[in-house]
């Protein structure tokens, strides 16, 4: 069965490594690893697809702002026939340390403007997450601190969060969320 693999961000290159981006610095990663290019525009977004995983996999990297997420990934799903079941968000989580990435199925939005807009468009947020830690900011506004781009500290150690990322979505796609949860929401 074939997987809609979103990665939430912002466009812009001002917005390339703020820590609101963490979706779409997954999906540029697991592009990278599976060698499917993102670049064709469809759907208010960018977009490619292969196999990977034995799976058929579609990648979206919606280009209209975090705020109006839902309407690119609900366009997506329907163009490809495909189902919430088949839906895997990628987005960064402030209740999650810096380092750690988390799995999980439905949910509320937390205050995540994306996850806002996706609930309203499709109508339910019966879909599968990879929530990747950003950590809160110990003082000051939250809204500022998700469009300021990661610490010098934490790039250092970025790419091994966008790995076990990319990880995580593997054993998803292969293995499915159950076991996918067991193993990476333990670490």
């Amino acid at each position: 069965m074939a997987k809609l693999v979103v990665g939430l961000g912002n466009p812009g290159p001002q917005y390339s490594w703020t820590r609101h981006n963490a979706g779409f610095m997954v999906l540029d990663r697991l592009s990278s690893l599976a060698g499917i290019s993102v670049t064709r525009k469809a759907f208010s977004g960018l977009a490619g697809d292969g196999n990977w995983a034995g799976e058929r996999i579609f990648l979206l990297k919606p280009q209209t702002f975090m705020n109006l997420s839902g309407r690119s990934v609900a366009e997506a799903l329907r163009f490809y026939k495909l189902s919430l079941s088949d839906l895997i968000v990628v987005h960064d989580d402030l209740d999650i340390p810096f380092g750690k990435v988390r799995l999980k199925e439905g949910g509320g939005h937390g205050g995540h403007n994306g996850l806002r807009s996706l609930g309203q468009e499709l109508g339910s947020n019966a879909y599968a997450r990879l929530r990747v830690g950003i950590g809160r900011p110990v003082h000051g506004d939250v809204v500022n601190y998700v469009l300021t781009n990661f610490a010098k500290d934490e790039m250092n150690s970025l790419l091994e969060v966008l790995d076990q990322s990319v990880d995580a979505l593997e054993m998803v796609i292969r293995e499915g969320m159950p076991k996918a949860m067991s193993i990476f929401n333990g670490k």
